[in-house]
């Protein structure tokens, strides 16, 4: 028998409270994966036999607010002093298209445990730490397998979504070549992408690229048909493994939406996603002209001015991601870490105060004084410049 010992996401008080307000409950997937592997534990789902009428009812009486986020599918998300948690009654599907199904609720552990993706994520864990595994489960997890439950093509086939999720999963937890029955289904099926939206499709991919080296995984996707499904336009692979080999080598925390911008272009991406404005703003930030090695510290500051911190650093990184040369692409990373970025005081309210009446000549003498200011690094009288302005 294995047996999770005490773990700090299952003895805090929220935690105990909502499994002592629930009794017949057990934790489930990431959180046993996870644990099991020494890896971070982010979020704690629970599974139940209790049916969600019962599981609410049981919340009130305890005191603990819920929202119903997937009632139809067995879904409460209770929260308990400002914490999360997804309790779901076990279930089973009735019916499947690839992006939805239709369950009914069950009473049997395995039952459930069948109807999961992988045999990683179909892991309990009761109260006390006990672990239940119907589907060999913990067998995958040590061998670095990410095998799916019972028949792959069944289960790619009840949701498109885990075509995607096994090339995610193998990144973030598989150990040497992907698992190759597991391949040739999703390479199968792989025409069913078409049926996802773009907002899935991009929770997925995103992940993917946060993890340590997406390369590989890129590249069994490019070689089994399915990276064209979900990335329009040419893969730059080979620049992004060398962004991840730079992230690895200087302890950067993985960039999803930088690596996206190695792999591909902003235009390709966006609109097939469905990205947000923010993911899309930063992308279009990243894109045009490349920054160039060996700027020199004034060049780079009107660069950091012109751009912003962030897009500056963004440009230099995919440079850096071309060209070995880290020295001199960490000073400009530090640089723009560093350097206080000065404020352009004029306004149009000043420039008319100077006797400019209000219209196109007020942007233009802003304009062009902010660029006399730039080449001045950044220094000089404006009032004193703003005058003769105004003059010409």
């Amino acid at each position: 028998m294995t047996r999770l010992p005490p773990q700090p996401w299952m003895t805090v008080p929220t935690t105990l409270k909502l499994m002592a307000a629930l009794g017949e409950a057990r934790f489930v997937g990431g959180a046993i994966r996870n644990t099991l592997l020494g890896a971070p534990v982010s979020d704690i789902d629970i599974a139940t036999p209790l049916t969600p009428d019962k599981v609410g009812a049981l919340l009130t009486a305890a005191g603990i607010a819920f929202v119903p986020t997937g009632i139809e599918h067995g879904t409460l998300t209770a929260i308990v002093e400002g914490k999360p948690f997804e309790v779901t009654t076990l279930r089973r599907d009735v019916t499947t298209d690839g992006r939805h199904a239709v369950v009914a609720f069950t009473e049997d552990w395995q039952l459930d445990a069948e109807r999961r993706d992988f045999t990683m994520n179909a892991l309990y864990a009761a109260a006390d730490g006990e672990v239940f595994d119907y589907v060999g489960g913990i067998a995958d997890l040590q061998a670095g397998r990410v095998h799916f439950v019972g028949d792959a093509v069944q289960r790619i086939r009840e949701d498109y979504l885990r075509i995607l999720r096994l090339f995610r999963f193998h990144a973030w937890y598989g150990k040497g070549a992907i698992d190759a029955g597991a391949l040739r289904a999703v390479a199968a099926e792989k025409g069913g992408i078409a049926r996802l939206s773009g907002e899935r499709i991009a929770k997925e991919m995103l992940r993917l690229l946060e993890a340590e080296n997406p390369g590989p995984m890129l590249r069994a996707m490019e070689s089994s048909g399915i990276l064209s499904e979900v990335l329009p336009g040419e893969a730059n692979i080979a620049r992004l493994e060398s962004l991840a080999k730079i992230d690895a080598e200087n302890g950067f925390p993985p960039d999803a939406l930088l690596r996206l911008a190695a792999l591909t272009s902003a235009d390709a991406i966006a609109d097939r996603w469905k990205l947000s404005n923010d993911a899309r703003a930063r992308l279009a930030g990243i894109a045009g002209a490349t920054v160039a090695a060996r700027l020199s510290d004034r060049e780079a500051k009107k660069l950091i001015y012109r751009l912003g911190a962030r897009p500056f650093k963004d440009r230099v990184m995919l440079a850096w991601a071309e060209d070995a040369n880290g020295a001199e692409w960490r000073a400009l990373l530090e640089l723009a870490d560093e350097w206080p970025r000065p404020r352009f005081t004029l306004t149009g309210r000043d420039v008319m105060q100077a006797g400019v009446p209000e219209g196109p000549r007020v942007g233009q003498i802003l304009g062009e004084i902010e660029e006399w200011w730039i080449e001045h690094d950044f220094t000089g009288d404006l009032t004193g410049q703003l005058k003769t302005a105004v003059k010409r």
